[in-house]
């Protein structure tokens, strides 16, 4: 994609608030509901966050309810792991959860691209 491409794709996606970064502890997370899925974002030790589907691949575990470590989460049904960057099972383990793209506003606020909250074709 050239340079003006990317420009342009970019001032046309729309990003939503969910949240303030300080209502989410370190090593927290939070449950957004749209009208598709049930979103789950958490905050690291460092303050980084992340937004997957709220669905363990493996039995559809809460993942929000899930232990926070390093850049995954543990999920509490079976102790999967999850990969917070990609959405994949880590280990022997093999499945995928949707992720969406988040940024943290110079306001606090949490944002979530609203491209990635449709559904899937």
């Amino acid at each position: 994609m050239s340079e003006g491409a990317a420009a342009m794709n970019a001032m046309s996606e729309n990003w939503i608030a969910v949240g303030k970064l300080g209502d989410i502890p370190r090593l927290g997370s939070r449950r957004v509901l749209s009208r598709e899925r049930t979103i789950a974002v958490f905050r690291t030790v460092n303050d980084e966050i992340y937004a997957i589907e709220d669905k363990c691949p493996h039995k559809e575990g809460p993942l929000s309810q899930g232990i926070v470590h390093d850049r995954c989460v543990t999920c509490p049904l079976h102790n999967w792991v999850i990969s917070l960057e990609t959405g994949e099972a880590q280990g022997a383990d093999e499945g995928a959860v949707k992720t969406f793209r988040v940024r943290v506003a110079d306001n606090g606020d949490i944002l979530i691209c609203t491209g990635d909250l449709a559904p899937a074709s």
